[in-house]
């Protein structure tokens, strides 16, 4: 016979069985969400989607630059790097958080170090995912050539004997490679301008959020100050590589801080007020943790 304990036992065993699972829904669709967000960026990298082929004007001089083979910033010094700087800086800022300002989380996650760094990095992961699928769906479906296009097609205007001034719809490219001149067919826009400016921008964000030290007032500022003089070095640098033009990086610019501000803002809680310890935990448990509700303190 079932007494009153072993009903009680029972129902705790199941509603502790729904809570895990529903725990596991949570993580899978923000799992889900990211990888959705990165759909169009590896659509590209992966060359599954050829660009549009944009057309020319005979004599214009802006897709007339030697091609360099070397670039200042190479494609994994940039994602390594921007990824590598703004992630540890997160996780170390996270850790200390958590070790030394007591703080906790309101998050399923029960392990508090893993919900901070979860919420942040997973934050963090998302925007750059949504950064550079922008970005590459603007480079498939603005097909804008890039400044060394003639150089990389192997053709000059006198070669194709065009019309000054005259539309070109079809550029007869007499080089061997193909994906070279799919690949110069992508220079609207910058995505190492967009990049550059979301990862710096929202570390500088992170530490105007996190970094508390009164110590010295002009630090802190340095510092961003000299995220954002890398974030625009390595936009500038694409102009000087000849792989984009100004108002190129000037868009990467713009997308990439317009992203990283809403991510900070909207989606991280970095910005957000804490929480208050008197709320019950019932409601908040089913929350993800990268839910925009949810907060530490």
């Amino acid at each position: 016979m079932e007494n009153g304990g072993g009903k009680h036992f029972l129902s705790k065993a199941e509603e502790e069985s729904s809570f895990c699972t529903k725990r596991k829904m949570l993580v899978g669709l923000d799992l889900i969400c990211l990888f959705v967000a990165s759909i169009p960026f590896f659509a590209c990298e992966l060359k599954a989607v050829t660009p549009y082929k944009r057309g020319f004007f005979c004599g214009d001089p802006s897709i007339t630059y030697p091609y360099e083979p070397k670039e200042a910033i190479p494609d994994v010094l940039l994602i390594a790097g921007g990824i590598a700087i703004t992630g540890v800086t997160i996780a170390l800022g996270e850790c200390y958080r958590v070790r030394y300002r007591g703080v906790y989380s309101r998050a399923f996650v029960r392990n508090c170090y893993v919900s901070c760094l979860y919420k942040e990095l997973g934050s963090f992961l998302f925007g750059c995912c949504v950064g550079q699928s922008l970005t590459n769906m603007a480079k498939l479906s603005v097909g804008r050539l890039r400044p060394n296009f003639l150089f990389v097609c192997n053709i000059t205007y006198a070669s194709i004997n065009c019309t000054q001034g005259s539309y070109v719809s079809h550029a007869p490219c007499r080089q061997a490679e193909e994906k070279m001149v799919d690949e110069a067919r992508k220079s609207f826009f910058s995505g190492h301008a967009s990049f550059a400016m979301y990862t710096m921008l929202y570390l500088a964000f992170y530490l105007q959020a996190r970094f508390s030290w009164r110590g010295a007032r002009l630090l802190r500022p340095l510092i961003q100050f000299l995220l954002l003089m890398i974030a625009i070095y390595t936009g500038l640098s694409r102009i000087s590589d000849y792989r984009h033009h100004p108002t190129d990086v000037l868009t990467g610019f713009i997308q990439g801080g317009l992203t990283a501000y809403w991510v900070a803002f909207y989606i991280s809680s970095m910005f957000k007020p804490c929480a208050r310890q008197d709320m019950s935990p019932t409601s908040l448990s089913l929350e993800s943790p990268l839910s925009s509700q949810q907060t530490v303190c």
